[in-house]
């Protein structure tokens, strides 16, 4: 049991890092524990996406409180490139949290929802269809199943 729950930690914990603006990634982590056959894949995609959606929140917090620091030296993102991403969701819209779920866009993207203020209630249901999404396809995928 304990083996079991440490896997299921594991793939939260990757799920949630790779969520964040910090590099990991969790997709391998859930296709090897589906391929072992020895855990419940709706159990599986169940955690990878619960750890991801909630990694994606943290983003949209940071988003929200980004604004304060902008103009400081030791900012990590310049004016220009906030202002692009500012323009770029702000002409895309809400719905461009379709690509939550995308490489090197998707986690940016969840931090500037939360710069431009998008309303929780619409960020959390757009992003957990994205990432629910992906992760039921990947174990489907590795299943055999599509």
């Amino acid at each position: 049991m304990g083996g079991e729950l440490g896997a299921y930690f594991g793939l939260f914990a990757s799920a949630f890092l790779a969520a964040t603006l910090v590099p990991a990634q969790s997709e391998s982590v859930l296709v090897y524990l589906t391929m072992t056959g020895q855990y419940s894949p709706v159990l599986l995609v169940t955690v990878a996406s619960l750890g991801n959606i909630l990694g994606s929140v943290v983003n949209w917090y940071l988003g929200r409180g980004v604004m304060l620091y902008r103009h400081r030296r030791w900012f990590p993102v310049s004016s220009q490139k906030l202002d692009k991403a500012q323009n770029w969701y702000a002409r895309y819209g809400r719905w461009s949290l379709l690509a939550s779920w995308l490489p090197i866009i998707g986690d940016p993207l969840t931090v500037v929802a939360g710069v431009m203020r998008e309303p929780f209630a619409s960020f959390i249901a757009i992003v957990t269809l994205a990432k629910f999404g992906r992760y039921l396809v990947l174990a489907l995928v590795t299943q055999g199943i599509v």
